[in-house]
């Protein structure tokens, strides 16, 4: 039997009761009084997260990485502000309102529980977590916790998205029943095998820390020169490819490993995805199946996908299905070309990537104006933990909504089908994909130690 499962539904399920914080629950702040903010993780993310917090006027008082050149550069622009390469010891130390974690996303729950579980705030970067286990101890810590948490997608706030919600919900396009999304990542190398032996780790990077939960492996410095990576299809589309050298892990191309990252879907669907999630009040998808790969690797996510969501129907609308496009792929020509299209029973919305152009409806009447009480995504966040009040993107509607994406990536690594019963918590066609559910953990860095009875998800 397959469970239909709105949003509201999915929360119930992954946070034990929907998480509504009452009045005056919330740390008392005075008008103009600054949030101590640490920053974990700044080498990408991390370091913009720090400048728009800085801007917004908020104190950056601690800063950690586990590269020690990365701590001095970003040190040198907030002279005041600690520095640590151990987020436990920064934590434990500094007096701090909240943290923003920007790590790889290995070290996202991992980081983000033992924040929660010291009182303190979380901004957390996307994709929120690695597995669908972790989204739903994240979000059942958030509401246990009852701090104030954002995971890190602008589009949650921006205003061109919010219009597109308003007038997908206005039913000028009738019920929707197929979307086609495509992006152009990965802007990464996937779809390779890591290379053999090993090379010295840098005098300034901790490289077993930044491993953490992470299964130890031989450091890897740079891909070799003659390496297929380099080939000029992929290399022209390499955020790296400016520079000779092209990072095997850090920075920023671990996203492409199984074991430190979540490929292109964990990567944009938190971007590209979330207006149909806040539009159609969806839950997890009822089957996910790859229509075509390139091919997933032992321990890396393919060069490219095609992926197909299904949910089955939900109350009074009709079944629908979500067709993924990554690594360069596009939807069928009679579909159209851009980063997402609309199908519903009276009309069709071809858009390209984005909101819409000047925040116009054309060719559709114009939907009334809701007042969203949204900001940019950071200072959303802020005002939320001042006020005592959830902010648009809160664990509460991230967890839920990282599950629904994530379980694309299950799909790749079994390798067909799959049919997800979120009420029970488990893949009931394919018993061999329920192990992707969940992560090991190394020794000194397991999940369940800090995160007690939320980690017990799917044993009830």
């Amino acid at each position: 039997m397959i469970h239909t499962m709105t949003r509201r539904k999915a929360l119930k399920t992954a946070a034990g009761t929907f998480m509504i914080l009452p009045p005056g629950l919330a740390r008392g702040y005075a008008a103009n009084e600054k949030l101590n903010v640490g920053v974990i993780g700044l080498t990408g993310m991390g370091g913009a997260d720090a400048e728009a917090l800085n801007k917004m006027g908020e104190n950056v008082a601690a800063l950690c990485d586990v590269d020690s050149a990365m701590l001095e550069q970003r040190g040198a622009q907030y002279p005041k502000a600690s520095k640590y390469t151990d987020f436990r010891k920064m934590i434990e130390r500094e007096k701090l309102d909240g943290v923003v974690v920007a790590t790889p996303d290995h070290w996202h729950a991992y980081i983000s529980v033992w924040a929660m579980k010291h009182g303190l705030n979380v901004y957390c970067q996307k994709p929120l977590t690695q597995t669908i286990h972790e989204s739903r101890v994240m979000s059942r810590v958030a509401a246990e916790t009852k701090v104030i948490t954002q995971m890190g997608t602008a589009s949650t706030s921006e205003a061109g998205v919010l219009r597109q919600v308003e007038l997908i919900q206005s039913g000028a396009l009738g019920e929707i029943v197929e979307i086609h999304v495509s992006t152009n990542r990965p802007v990464w190398p996937q779809g390779y095998d890591r290379p053999q032996g090993q090379a010295p780790v840098p005098s300034t990077f901790d490289w077993d820390l930044w491993l953490g939960p992470a299964a130890a492996r031989p450091y890897q410095g740079v891909w070799a020169k003659d390496h297929p990576v380099y080939n000029p299809e992929s290399w022209k589309r390499f955020i790296y490819q400016k520079d000779p050298d092209l990072p095997i892990y850090h920075p920023f191309t671990w996203r492409g490993w199984i074991e430190f990252g979540s490929g292109a879907v964990g990567d944009i669907a938190p971007h590209s995805m979330n207006v149909i999630f806040m539009a159609l009040d969806l839950g997890a998808p009822s089957a996910v199946e790859v229509v075509e790969t390139s091919g997933m690797r032992r321990e890396m996510y393919p060069e490219w996908s095609i992926i197909r969501f299904d949910w089955a129907r939900r109350e009074v609308h009709p079944p629908l299905t979500i067709y993924w496009y990554d690594g360069g792929k596009q939807p069928p020509p009679e579909v159209g070309r851009g980063g997402l299209i609309w199908i519903g029973t009276k009309g069709s919305l071809p858009q390209g990537r984005g909101p819409f152009k000047d925040l116009k409806t054309d060719p559709y009447e114009a939907p009334p104006r809701r007042e969203w009480g949204r900001e940019e995504v950071h200072e959303d966040w802020v005002t939320a933990v001042k006020a005592g009040k959830l902010p648009g993107c809160h664990f509460g509607y991230a967890g839920p909504f990282t599950e629904a994406y994530q379980l694309g990536n299950i799909a790749l690594r079994a390798g067909h089908r799959i049919e997800w019963d979120a009420l029970a918590f488990r893949v009931t066609n394919c018993q061999e994909a329920n192990q992707y559910l969940r992560r090991e953990y190394r020794k000194g860095f397991d999940l369940k130690e800090i995160a007690g009875a939320a980690f017990d998800v799917g044993k009830s």
